[in-house]
């Protein structure tokens, strides 16, 4: 499986799983490009919870025996700066006003493909804005 694949395949759990702890889904793979140019970024799921709209940047992963790494280690300080952005455009295009309560969510899924089971950790307001 190649990781774009692992990449969808990571974002589908974590949607399946925020559906079960009574997130609504309001959006997925929501990007903006510049007017002429390369795509600004991309939200992995934008959800809603308590009238709290989360954006939720998904790191996933396959298990390999003997790793250390954490799929959340992937999102550095320029992807942090780019979350923030992306999530204020989300806003502002469905004329929703900055002051309302959102934050932005971290999901890192770690996927035993032999196994087919999943790990999953959310880390709710893991990115100030």
């Amino acid at each position: 499986m190649d990781s774009k694949k692992i990449g969808s395949f990571g974002e589908d759990i974590a949607s399946y799983f925020l559906k079960n702890k009574g997130y609504k889904i309001l959006d997925r793979n929501y990007s903006r490009k510049w007017i002429s140019g390369p795509q600004k970024g991309e939200i992995d799921i934008v959800a809603e919870k308590d009238k709290i709209i989360s954006f939720i940047e998904v790191k996933t992963i396959t298990s390999a025996p003997g790793s250390d790494y954490l799929p959340e280690d992937k999102i550095n300080f320029q992807k942090r700066k780019q979350l923030i952005k992306i999530a204020q455009d989300w806003l502002s295009e469905k004329k929703i006003p900055l002051e309302s309560k959102w934050q932005i969510d971290a999901m890192a899924v770690k996927v035993d493909l032999k196994s087919k089971k999943a790990k999953i950790r959310h880390f709710r307001n893991a990115i100030g804005a």
